[in-house]
């Protein structure tokens, strides 16, 4: 995860929670994320995983996104599949050309002809993908998926909560055929200096639904940032509670949020926002998601409605 400078702090009262209606995922892109029953048990409707745009090309991606794609399925959860850069080496910091993705995708879809909502690029605006300067070519793969993917639900691309976000959106929105439907952002700033600045600016750059795709309460953070967000188990419980309690309720356009991420790989991993910890031990922050769930649950099924009565 890559972090920029954030504005002012946001607060108010928090709203009953009835009024969030927004759809809930995980993110995470172990290939056994699954295999815990605790998620399986949880009841999410929604998975999303970053996969770089030549994983094909690898068996050994193959066989991690075959197993990823299998468990989502088996515990019900709709996949989403954001396209990233490439871990092959020599091109880890060139994107692909538009034919080049265009292949690649073809490729995918016919691999996985039951996954229906794609991104066309993780971190969009981030110069470290590649792509910061060059929105027209992301819009050239948002093209090239919605054109040969007919019925799916194609974002625009994952975007950062980084100065940059409003300017890059709006530029792709001038170089794409078509106004998107959906856009994606990455608000870790937000959520962690419990603030909404970065996510009205992109409601205010762009139209249609956005979604929270990844995002979550920092435990620990190693991967040499020069920005300061605090951490700590019990922070990253407060910060998920603002991201459903607060975050999540700025607009009605907010319509998906995925917490990244299930689970930690080890106790050094250079980014830690899990919700279950190295030791496989649950943390503070999976009360909050249990308690919002219930509650959507409790809503769905009518409990707790008020009758209505006549006059």
């Amino acid at each position: 995860m890559w972090l920029s400078v954030a504005g002012t702090a946001a607060g108010s009262a928090r709203p009953p929670a009835d009024q969030l209606k927004t759809k809930i995922g995980i993110a995470d892109q172990k290939p056994g994320v699954f295999d815990d029953e605790r998620l399986g048990n949880l009841g999410v409707g929604y998975a999303r995983h970053s996969v770089p745009w030549d994983a094909l090309r690898f068996p050994e991606q193959v066989a991690d996104l075959d197993a990823w794609v299998r468990g989502a399925q088996r515990i019900g959860a709709e996949p989403m599949i954001t396209f990233s850069r490439s871990r092959d080496l020599p091109r880890r910091h060139k994107p692909p050309g538009s034919n080049e993705f265009l292949i690649q995708f073809r490729r995918f879809r016919a691999r996985y002809p039951s996954i229906r909502t794609y991104s066309s690029w993780n971190e969009a605006n981030h110069c470290g993908t590649g792509t910061c300067r060059k929105p027209y070519l992301v819009a050239s793969y948002f093209d090239a998926i919605r054109r040969n993917c007919p019925g799916c639900k194609v974002v625009a691309a994952d975007l950062l909560d980084q100065p940059n976000l409003a300017g890059w959106a709006r530029a792709f929105r001038r170089a794409t055929h078509v106004e998107p439907r959906y856009w994606a952002l990455h608000g870790y700033i937000d959520a962690n200096r419990f603030q909404t600045v970065h996510t009205r600016a992109l409601l205010g750059a762009v139209k249609g639904e956005i979604w929270l795709t990844e995002i979550g309460g920092i435990v620990a953070r190693r991967n040499r940032s020069q920005i300061k967000l605090p951490a700590g188990k019990a922070h990253a419980a407060r910060a998920t509670r603002f991201i459903f309690d607060r975050l999540g309720r700025v607009s009605p356009r907010i319509t998906r949020i995925y917490l990244y991420h299930w689970s930690s790989s080890t106790p050094f991993d250079s980014w830690d926002s899990a919700l279950i910890g190295a030791d496989g031990k649950r943390r503070p922050a999976l009360a909050v998601l249990e308690r919002v769930l219930r509650q959507s649950r409790a809503r769905s099924s009518g409990v707790g409605r008020r009758p209505r009565t006549g006059r």
